[in-house]
């Protein structure tokens, strides 16, 4: 198959380590910024779109790494906006509608058009914007991070259609930091970091480690052996934790179980079996209705409620798994995001001092590598990853003892995998307890001293890290295996 600039087949490229300039490039192709130079070809024709409907006419679709779908309208209504055939939207409708059933026909992309997006899993939301893309006429259709926040199950759902779509002579530029994805689906790979090629090579020709290496500039370990914890006292306890949404269904039921000093507790499951619920009344940001949690600074339960104010008085701190809308407030400057939470420590009363916020955020935000080293910049100018250190490196600079952390590596390139890695355990064996969310099913055993399994809004299991096999995990995530 042809490289990635090619005008037939299945072009790849990896994504970019930190600071990188891949995304603004891809924008650029799309038609979403202005290019300052250079040149673009598509079918050996020069291709300049100055608007993004001109680079959708000229064949070029994009998915972006956070989608771009209104979560209150059905899929048809989604896939339809901005690009209805005719005036008229009863006939609109039903046209839109044939064409979603002949692309389930001609690639099987399955989705419900009448579904609402909000209420569908991630991974089914994607194929929406997949369906967006080729609905348009794509021809070039271009993937930044899409396994980012897919189950297992769900990227090798999504690699099946990128297969199929490559066959039907759809030329795919895939962006991602995972190496195994490379080598599972890729038939070309160019390497960026610092915003320049580095190297071309045949995924059939190289390795991981080869990869890795152009990507960072160093020599990166893939692989993590674990590394014990030594438990200490007892930091949480839940108990009997039910939760019901306001439509009355019940999204987490008598979930139970015990963190420690010292240790990390990983949660795996499938998406939307209440990892989410759990990590937002753990943090205060779901009150809690059932049950009850003991901490030593105290005990929340429907009596004694708590706020994410009250829950970081009591040295809990949280990294939510969507950065841009629980973790930062995007148009606000890196070092008054630096101080999101802990606002106290800044000023006085309702206002901050800047030599403050200075003082704060720059040590931390150089501590953590965080491209650029721009304390003014707004978050939203920051690439995905480097957004995500940011929110940790603020919620780890306050020595928690109890640490929820959601998704810590979504969207980072690989050595700042690394990086962030040795910081969970480092934090670990400074006695922090740590609850560990993670898609990632390497990471959670690369990290966990236990590994609680969670289904349909249930704890299924725990299971010691050193007994723990992918295949009982999975079986336990899919509620077909007892611990």
């Amino acid at each position: 198959m042809p490289c990635p600039m090619a005008s037939a087949g299945a072009g790849t490229a990896t994504g970019p380590p930190a600071g990188s300039t891949t995304p603004r490039r891809l924008s650029r192709l799309c038609a979403l910024s202005a290019p300052e130079g250079g040149e673009t070809d598509s079918a050996g024709r020069p291709v300049a779109p100055p608007a993004p409907a001109d680079a959708i006419a000229h064949g070029i679709g994009m998915v972006h790494q956070h989608f771009m779908l209104v979560p209150t309208f059905t899929v048809l209504e989604n896939v339809m906006l901005g690009a209805e055939p005719r005036a008229r939207l009863k006939p609109a409708a039903a046209e839109v509608r044939a064409e979603l059933l002949e692309l389930k026909r001609s690639i099987g992309l399955d989705v419900d058009p009448d579904a609402v997006v909000e209420d569908l899993p991630v991974g089914v939301q994607q194929r929406v914007e997949i369906l967006k893309a080729l609905r348009r006429g794509a021809r070039v259709l271009i993937l930044d991070e899409p396994t980012g926040v897919l189950t297992p199950a769900d990227t090798e759902r999504l690699f099946e259609i990128l297969r199929g779509l490559r066959h039907s002579g759809v030329t795919i530029l895939l962006i991602t930091h995972k190496l195994p994805e490379i080598m599972a689906v890729c038939d070309a790979v160019s390497v960026m970091r610092a915003g320049r090629i580095v190297g071309h090579r045949n995924p059939a020709q190289t390795t991981p480690a080869e990869l890795a290496e152009l990507m960072v500039g160093r020599k990166v370990a893939l692989e993590r052996a674990h590394e014990p914890g030594t438990p200490g006292a007892l930091a949480l306890r839940v108990d009997d934790v039910t939760w019901r949404d306001a439509a009355g269904t019940v999204r987490l039921h008598r979930v139970s179980f015990e963190l420690r000093s010292g240790e990390v507790l990983g949660v795996a499951g499938v998406s939307g079996n209440g990892q989410s619920v759990l990590l937002d009344v753990l943090a205060g940001i779901a009150p809690i209705q059932e049950g009850r949690l003991a901490l030593a600074g105290g005990t929340v339960d429907r009596a004694h409620p708590a706020d994410s104010a009250r829950m970081r008085r009591l040295r809990v701190a949280h990294v939510p798994e969507d950065r841009q809308r629980r973790g930062l407030v995007l148009p606000f400057e890196a070092r008054e995001n630096a101080m999101l939470g802990y606002p106290g420590r800044f000023g006085d009363g309702m206002w901050a001092w800047p030599s403050a916020m200075e003082s704060r955020a720059l040590p931390i935000m150089n501590d953590f590598d965080v491209r650029p080293l721009e304390t003014r910049l707004p978050a939203g100018g920051f690439s995905g990853g480097n957004q995500q250190k940011l929110v940790i490196a603020r919620e780890f600079a306050e020595g928690p003892e109890i640490l929820l952390l959601a998704q810590p590596t979504r969207g980072v390139d690989i050595g700042a995998i690394e990086f962030i890695h040795e910081k969970i355990l480092s934090l670990k064996r400074q006695g922090c307890a740590i609850l560990l969310v993670s898609v990632e099913l390497d990471e959670i055993l690369a990290l966990s001293d236990r590994i609680m399994v969670m289904h349909a809004g249930r704890a299924v299991g725990t299971v010691d890290q050193g007994a723990a096999t992918r295949r009982q995990l999975g079986l336990m995530m899919a509620g077909e295996a007892p611990v």
